[in-house]
Parts: C-alpha cells; structure tokens; sequence
C-alpha cells in the first residue's frame, strides 16, 4: 500500500488486546507506525500534543475514565482532530450503538476477533477501505466490518 508508514493510534486499556494488535500490524505488508493509549484520557492527551495528527484511529468503547463513546464526540467537535478517520474497534456492541456511532462520525465498526489471522485480515481490510475513502466516510451499510 505505502512505502511510507501510515501512522496509528489504537486507544484500548486492555493490555493484551493492545499487544495482540501490535502483532498483528507487524505480519501485515503495509509499514505502520503504532502508537497506543491505554484509556479515553490518554487518547486525548496524546491528541492534544501531536504536531502530526494519526492517520487512522483504532477507538475501543469500553474504557475507563473516559470512554470510546466521548472521545469520538470529543474528536468530531474539535476542528483539528474531526478529520482523523475512527476506526470502533470493540469487543462488543448493538445495532443502536453502531447506528449512534455512525451518526457521531465514525468511519466503520470493527468487532474484536478472537483469532489471529482474522485480526490480521480486519486491519488491513480497514486501512484498504480508509486509504480508498481518502477522508470520505462510507455508507451506513459498508459501516460494520465483517471477518472475512
């Protein structure tokens, strides 16, 4: 895809979903830079402080302090930060939650696999599909992601 890295963010506070993550970046052929928040504050902080903004942001909803459902309000109303896509990247959540995140912004809806390959493979399919939309988001029914 890139000979340059394309830069992440992965804001999740569940240590081994962040490490799992991580692996999974280093078997895929595209160059990536990650860098990772363990919670909403964090994130936040972090987005507060970079000169250069991620490509792509990876948003678990489930987090303390501050969860995935108030940093992506936070992020769409801040004029610096509403152009970075957002990727939900969660463990679990309903058709009334994947409707609101949509309609707050959001990019596409990624529920966590289990399985290595099959996290692999949503990753790279997600940054395919960002990397195609060129900062246009997609329509309500390519917004959840699929294994494939």
């Amino acid at each position: 895809m890139h000979n340059t890295p394309i830069h992440l963010l992965l804001a999740d506070d569940d240590l081994d979903d962040r490490i799992f993550f991580e692996e999974a970046l280093e078997e895929i052929p595209v160059v990536t830079q990650l860098t990772t928040a363990h919670d909403g504050v964090h994130l936040m902080q972090l987005l507060a402080a970079k000169e250069t903004l991620p490509h792509v942001l990876y948003l678990d909803l489930n987090m303390p302090r501050k969860n995935g459902f108030e940093c992506l309000a936070e992020i769409k109303r801040d004029a610096k930060l509403n152009q970075i896509p957002v990727i939900i990247f969660s463990t679990s959540f309903d058709k009334e939650a994947a409707d609101l995140l949509y309609e707050h912004g959001a990019h596409y809806c990624i529920r966590k696999p289990p399985e290595f390959e099959n996290l692999k493979n949503m990753i790279l399919k997600s940054l395919e599909l960002i990397s195609k939309l060129k900062n246009e988001r997609p329509s309500r029914d390519e917004f959840l992601l699929k294994v494939i």
